[in-house]
């Protein structure tokens, strides 16, 4: 059975989890044309814990792992977050201009999260993602371009190609389009 996923007016996953984030801000005026594809895991390769969580709500504990030390000043977060078993877990509204992609560029606009969506799958760049997921993406894909038609996609690797390598090597493009389109 598919399951229907919608965006409400106030832009929040209907019948979602949401965990509200501190780490957004008002939009700019202008319309939403991006949507970019990350992927994390807290702590690295990690999956299933409350790190990204924790992370976007600014309550790391940085004494719970090495690596913990060198983010935990961060304040950063993404509109979903799909986990593993496919769960879409909503930290930002999308009428709010969520922390996601830093410095970034698309088709010569600067500054990405003026006007993009972010969408964090919990994954690394050595490990393939998996069917959950990408039926969560892509439901959710198409209800966000329901609600704002002609939403592009990119990969964090695409828009911040110095810096970032997310989504990563194991994420199927080809997949995802692909099925996407035959939605």
């Amino acid at each position: 059975m598919v399951k229907i996923v919608q965006i409400d007016a106030q832009g929040l996953l209907v019948g979602g989890e949401y965990i509200p984030s501190p780490n957004c801000d008002d939009r700019p005026a202008g319309a939403i044309e991006l949507l970019v594809i990350h992927s994390i895991s807290l702590p690295p390769g990690e999956f299933g814990g409350i790190g990204v969580q924790q992370l976007f709500t600014n309550t790391l504990n940085v004494a719970s792992h090495p690596h913990y030390q060198t983010i935990g000043g961060l304040k950063v977060s993404a509109h979903f977050f799909v986990r593993r078993d496919g769960r879409i877990v909503q930290f930002v509204s999308c009428s709010k201009r969520a922390w996601h992609a830093g410095t970034s560029c698309w088709q010569g606009r600067q500054s990405c999260n003026d006007f993009s969506l972010g969408i964090e799958l919990e994954g690394s760049d050595t490990v393939p993602f998996n069917d959950a997921q990408y039926i969560a993406l892509i439901h959710l894909t198409v209800a966000l371009r329901a609600v704002y038609p002609g939403l592009g996609i990119a990969g964090h690797n695409d828009i911040a190609p110095q810096r970032k390598t997310d989504p990563g090597p194991c994420f199927n493009w080809t997949r995802y389009l692909t099925e996407l389109c035959g939605t």
